[in-house]
């Protein structure tokens, strides 16, 4: 086999490495990737994630047996219709089942049509009429621009005053553009979130193992809300009967509603979901794979990654195993500054004492051989423990062994898991 990945990031390191793992696979390219992927024998291409005739003629030229898209904003952009147009395999939602991701309104319309679990919500265009719900239902409460945000269109607001200053921001001030000409206003839920991740194919739902993401940039959960920095697979503090539920109240009902509204969905059905004490509840849906989650949960797929894929698209039942013991557990390292402002340049140091951990490379470029940061998420380190305390331990001793000059990273990546 010959796979294509569409992405740059640290969730696509992830992919690309994990589908190396086969026999059957002889080349993984990544368009556009990024520098650090080459360590692992993964082939760069340089393809914009948007520029879908190259990426076609690409395939083309180089027999890919079938392509996988990372990011979300090719696949709200359509990228599955138009390679399917041109008769090439790729796993990858259509645009119209893509909308579960890009507009939070119409996720929300379909989780009360299909009856869905969720926080109690309403959606504005006006902001005094947003003002006015927000005033009634009092504070802590959830403000959501509509449209994709890169994992920053979520305020959670600790008062009355907060809350509206963010729908100012979006409804007035077009912080994030359209995204924001419309937001979904929330009830604050309570509980431990929790990423349940799906192979998806129609109504054929074949779930992956949970794990817990850590959206704030700083220790204990304070900060302004990331992309992720940090995760770890899977989460033993969520009960498994809930996290069974989930998959029969939650996933299963909405990968059948989106087959029911002429929507079907085929890739992987991403529920970010909260344990509240009425059982599990959504928050948001991804129509691709988490990041970082994906960096924590492949690692513990035992059998081959891109033959399940194969299997899916070529419609034969997948076989998919998972390790049952031990935790896997990754701490993001982001540049000074993220994800506000920060500078790129900056030399990575030397990576090849680490025993315990695998880097994952994200925002990386390479200047005269050497690799330097390019982004906000610069790398993630992982590794696999016996059990919480020491897959953690394995991963912060080498931390603490790189000189991250201008880079921060958080000190309490799974600490939930360890007081349950």
């Amino acid at each position: 086999m010959k796979i294509l990945v569409i992405g740059s990031g640290g969730r696509e390191h992830a992919i690309a490495k994990k589908f190396l793992e086969s026999n059957k696979v002889e080349k993984v390219f990544v368009a556009p990737g990024n520098a650090g992927m080459t360590r692992d024998g993964i082939e760069i291409v340089p393809i914009a994630e948007k520029d879908f005739s190259k990426q076609i003629a690409f395939a083309k030229e180089n027999a890919i047996t079938f392509t996988f898209v990372g990011p979300e904003i090719p696949l709200i952009a359509g990228i599955a219709d138009e390679f399917e147009k041109e008769g090439l395999l790729i796993f990858a939602p259509s645009k119209a089942a893509a909308e579960i991701e890009g507009s939070k309104d119409f996720a929300k319309q379909m989780m009360n049509k299909y009856h869905v679990p969720t926080a109690k919500h309403q959606t504005f265009t006006d902001l005094n009429l947003a003002k006015a719900y927000v005033n009634a239902q009092g504070a802590p409460i959830v403000v959501k621009a509509d449209g994709l945000a890169a994992g920053k269109g979520v305020v959670v607001a600790e008062t009355v005053e907060e809350a509206e200053a963010a729908l100012v921001d979006m409804l007035e001030d077009n912080v994030f553009g359209a995204s924001g000409a419309r937001v979904v206003v929330e009830e604050f839920l309570e509980g431990q979130e929790f990423s349940l991740l799906s192979f998806v194919d129609g109504e054929k739902v074949y779930p992956m193992v949970i794990s817990q993401d850590h959206k704030r940039a700083f220790d204990g959960d304070k900060g302004a809300n990331t992309g992720g920095m940090g995760a770890y697979a899977p989460v033993p503090q969520i009960p498994e009967e809930m996290v069974a539920k989930a998959v029969e109240e939650i996933v299963k009902p909405t990968a059948k509603g989106l087959v029911a509204e002429g929507k079907s969905f085929k890739g992987i059905l991403y529920a970010g979901l909260i344990a509240t004490k009425q059982g599990a509840k959504v928050i948001e849906f991804n129509a691709r794979f988490g990041d970082p989650e994906t960096q924590v949960v492949l690692p513990r797929l035992t059998s081959d990654f891109a033959q399940i894929i194969l299997d899916i698209l070529e419609k034969r039942e997948p076989v998919i195993t998972w390790k049952k013991e031990g935790i896997t557990l990754g701490v993001v390292v982001a540049s000074d500054g993220y994800p506000g402002n920060y500078e790129n340049g900056f030399a990575l140091p030397d990576f090849s004492s680490l025993k315990e951990s695998s880097v994952i490379f994200a925002g990386v470029s390479e200047k005269n051989g050497q690799l330097i940061t390019n982004g906000g998420r610069v790398l993630l380190l992982e590794a696999t423990g016996e059990n919480v305390t020491d897959a953690r331990e394995k991963v912060y001793q080498d931390l603490k062994k790189l000189n991250l000059e201008h880079l921060f990273y958080r000190k309490d990546i799974g600490e939930k898991a360890l007081y349950y």
